[in-house]
């Protein structure tokens, strides 16, 4: 509560600072939009579409420097596992929309977007379309989260609350995830239709 009355002082641009700050940490913070939703718990002058747009922009902005920094581990990887994410890469680059319908339907659910970027930075995507799809997936989704806050605000702080275990817990989950995702022969699941994994030797080191 000390941080949110900290940045509350500022208004919506103390929010978009801490939202900036959140989204640029890989683990260990909380949803975006849980964030948003207390803001607004604590003051229901602020405006739902506003805060919705505040909460878009900060989040885009902090996950773009989490893109970046994801790329300098790019050369601990195997080559073999490289190519298999530049093989989703490729692909994705070869639709019209690509970047931007899987960043739009990533972002529209409230999923953590920790490892949808730090995958983007391991392929070293470079793409308007991502920080487009993903602004207005997010965008969408926390007007959501926002305008129903207060059937959902309460379960979720309770989660929240003890140790962190909640965050802890969606960090685990995003990062097997991410691991997975990471494992996926994308080559052959693309061209052959068949999934195939990468051998478990994920780094180099």
């Amino acid at each position: 509560m000390d941080v949110f009355s900290i940045f509350q002082q500022f208004s919506y641009f103390g929010i978009f600072l801490l939202l900036v700050l959140v989204n640029t940490s890989p683990i260990l913070m909380p949803p975006t939009w849980l964030i948003l939703a207390s803001f607004y718990a604590l003051d229901e002058t602020l405006s739902p579409v506003f805060l919705a747009v505040i909460g878009a922009t900060g989040a885009t902005a902090g996950r773009v420097a989490l893109l970046y920094a994801s790329g300098f581990f790019r050369k601990f990887m195997s080559e073999e596992r490289k190519s298999s994410l530049d093989g989703i890469a490729n692909y994705l680059k070869s639709k019209k929309l690509g970047y931007f319908t899987a960043s739009f339907l990533f972002a529209a659910t409230p999923l953590p977007s920790n490892m949808l970027f730090i995958g983007y930075g391991l392929m070293k995507a470079k793409s308007v379309q991502i920080y487009l799809g993903f602004w207005l997936g997010r965008a969408i989704s926390y007007y959501v989260m926002i305008s129903i806050s207060k059937v959902v605000l309460i379960p979720f702080a309770k989660l929240f609350e003890d140790r962190l275990l909640g965050i802890i817990l969606v960090d685990v989950l995003s990062v097997a995830m991410l691991v997975f995702f990471a494992c996926i022969n994308w080559n052959m699941l693309i061209t052959q239709r068949k999934i195939q994994f990468v051998k478990p030797k994920f780094w180099k080191l």
